[in-house]
């Protein structure tokens, strides 16, 4: 059965950005820090890794932020990425693996999973789509990759989930040099 899966890479103290935001920065000043783990071998021993996941969904400025880097093949290339916008965008690249989706994360979610077929569904990208995933109780599991580095300041991951607990049991735990991967599914 295909999971959906909020995967994110975070400082110590919860920040999923710096302080600092530029377009030439858009993780913040010195914040791509927080992805340097993210080295082939390491992606494929932390939990959900890349070959378990039929489809992605970011969104709007994580895709705007990112496609100069990812280019038109997706940050994992040939994984659909489906992205969120409430408004109007820029056409995706010709031949490109991005849908643009206006229906809201509902309707991102339908053709993920329809595109992911057996494999996981992986939310990546900004605090304000993974909250909203979260908030509307669309997230099986959450994977975090917890980056040895207290950035003080920046966007704070959970911080908008809206009223109540979100309840998780722990999964599984790797630890690295680089950085504390821990799986949680979400209970209901």
């Amino acid at each position: 059965m295909t999971k959906v899966v909020f995967d994110i890479s975070l400082s110590v103290d919860g920040f999923m950005t710096a302080d600092g935001i530029t377009p030439k920065e858009p993780l913040g000043q010195d914040g791509q820090r927080l992805h340097a783990w993210a080295t082939d071998d390491e992606i494929e021993r932390a939990p959900n890794p890349v070959s378990t996941v039929g489809a992605l969904i970011a969104g709007r400025r994580t895709y705007e932020t990112s496609l100069p880097w990812w280019g038109a093949g997706g940050p994992h290339p040939p994984i659909p990425v489906f992205v969120v916008t409430h408004g109007a965008v820029e056409p995706a690249p010709a031949d490109s693996v991005y849908t643009l989706v206006t229906g809201g994360i509902e309707a991102a979610l339908g053709q993920a999973r329809a595109a992911a077929g057996n494999q996981d569904v992986r939310i990546m990208g900004g605090a304000s789509l993974g909250q909203q995933f979260l908030a509307a109780g669309l997230v099986d599991e959450i994977v975090l990759h917890v980056v040895p580095v207290l950035l003080k300041g920046g966007i704070r991951m959970f911080d908008k989930l809206g009223p109540g607990h979100v309840g998780l049991e722990v999964l599984d735990v790797i630890n690295s040099t680089a950085a504390m991967h821990l799986r949680y599914r979400v209970t209901r």
